[in-house]
C-alpha cells in the first residue's frame, strides 16, 4: 500500500540563532536528523517522501539532502517528490497583511503539499527525531482500515529541552482516543518535572510533536486536506486580523478545533521513545551525543541507511 511521509522544513528557526537548523550535520557522517527520520519511515513500510521547503533554500536542500535522499530511495523503489511554502499562497479573497515576513505555520505547510498528496500520509517536523517504534506503529495504523485520524502520544517528559522552553501541544486522553490538544508554549525542565510560568504541569501527559497520521484511500486526497483548506479560510477571517504580524495556522490548533466541534477522531498511539531536536543552538552538542550513544547500542549502523533493503 503506498504511504507518504510529509516532512515540514521550511522554518529558519529563530531561535536557533540564525542558519537552517534542519540541515545541521548531527550524525556519524554528518547526517542531518531528517536522515534518521526518513531511515526509520522507510523501514517501517513508507513508500513515498515528500520535503516542504521554501524556494529560497531549495539549492541548499538539495545540495545537503535531496540529491543523496533521491539517489538512495531510486535504489529502493521510494517515490520523492517536493512541495514549496510561500506566504503568498493564502485562499482566494484575502490579501498577506503589509509587512508580514513568515509564512503561515504548519497547516500551510500541509497545504503546500496537496496536490501531492494521493494517498494515507504522515505529517513530521524536520528537526525533531522521534524513534523508531512511532513510525511503525503510524505506518501499520494508516495500512489498516481505519477511518479515525491517528497522533504518535509521546510522554512530556520525554520531549524536553535542557536549554529553554519548548512549545507542544498538551494532550487529554480518553480510552485512547484524543479528546482535546492545547497548544501551550514555553514549558521548561524542572527538578520535579515540568512547568509553565512557574505553574507545574504533568510530566507524564501526553503531548503532540507534530507527528500525526491521515488515513485516505489509496489513489485519492485525503479527507483532512478539505478541512484543512475550510480551517485556512476561517483563520483568515477570525485570526488574522487580531494579529497579522504573529499569526500561525498550526495543525494541534486545527485539529483541537476540529474535536471540539465533533468532526473527527483521533486515536492516541503511545510511544515511550525519547525525543531529541535542535530547538536551541545549545542542544546540537547533546543531540549529536544521543546519535552516537544510538549507534554505540545497535539502534543504527554507522552507515545509516546501510540497513535498508
Amino acid at each position: 500500500m503506498k504511504t507518504a511521509l510529509l516532512i515540514m522544513a521550511a522554518g529558519i528557526g529563530s531561535r536557533f540563532g540564525g542558519g537552517i537548523k534542519q540541515l545541521e550535520p548531527v550524525g556519524a557522517h554528518d547526517e542531518i536528523i531528517m536522515d534518521y527520520s526518513i531511515h526509520d519511515a522507510i523501514a517501517a513500510g513508507f513508500n513515498k517522501i515528500i520535503f516542504v521547503i521554501r524556494r529560497d533554500i531549495e539549492k541548499d536542500f538539495y545540495d545537503r539532502i535531496g540529491k543523496r535522499v533521491e539517489a538512495l530511495c531510486k535504489g529502493l523503489g521510494v517515490e520523492v517528490a517536493y512541495a514549496f511554502q510561500d506566504m503568498q499562497d493564502i485562499p482566494e479573497g484575502f490579501e498577506v497583511p503589509e509587512g508580514r515576513s513568515k509564512p503561515w505555520g504548519t497547516g500551510q505547510a500541509v497545504l503546500a503539499a496537496k496536490k501531492a498528496l494521493t494517498e494515507p500520509f504522515a505529517v513530521i517536523n524536520a528537526d525533531d527525531y522521534y524513534g523508531k517504534e512511532a513510525f511503525v506503529k503510524i505506518h501499520d495504523y494508516l495500512c489498516s482500515p481505519q477511518q479515525a485520524y491517528c497522533m504518535a502520544g509521546f510522554i512530556l517528559k520525554n520531549t524536553l529541552s535542557e536549554n529553554g522552553g519548548v512549545t507542544r501541544g498538551i494532550c487529554k486522553v480518553q480510552n485512547g482516543m484524543l479528546t482535546d490538544v492545547v497548544e501551550t508554549s514555553d514549558i521548561v525542565k524542572t527538578a520535579d518535572g515540568a512547568a509553565v510560568n512557574g505553574a507545574a504541569v504533568d510530566a507524564d501527559s501526553f503531548v503532540s510533536m507534530n507527528m500525526w497520521g491521515f488515513p485516505a484511500e489509496e489513489g485519492q486526497a485525503p479527507a483532512y486536506v478539505k478541512l484543512l483548506e475550510e480551517g485556512f479560510v476561517d483563520f483568515f477571517k477570525n485570526t488574522v486580523p487580531a494579529n497579522p504580524m504573529k499569526a500561525e495556522y498550526l495543525l494541534p490548533i486545527h485539529i483541537g478545533n476540529l474535536l471540539r466541534e465533533g468532526r473527527v477522531q483521533v486515536a492516541v498511539l503511545k510511544t515511550g521513545d525519547k525525543w531529541f531536536g535542535v530547538t536551541y543552538k545549545e542542544d546540537k552538542a547533546l543531540v549529536v551525543e544521543s546519535f552516537k550513544k544510538l549507534i554505540a547500542d545497535g539502534v543504527y549502523p554507522e552507515n545509516l541507511y546501510s540497513d535498508l533493503k
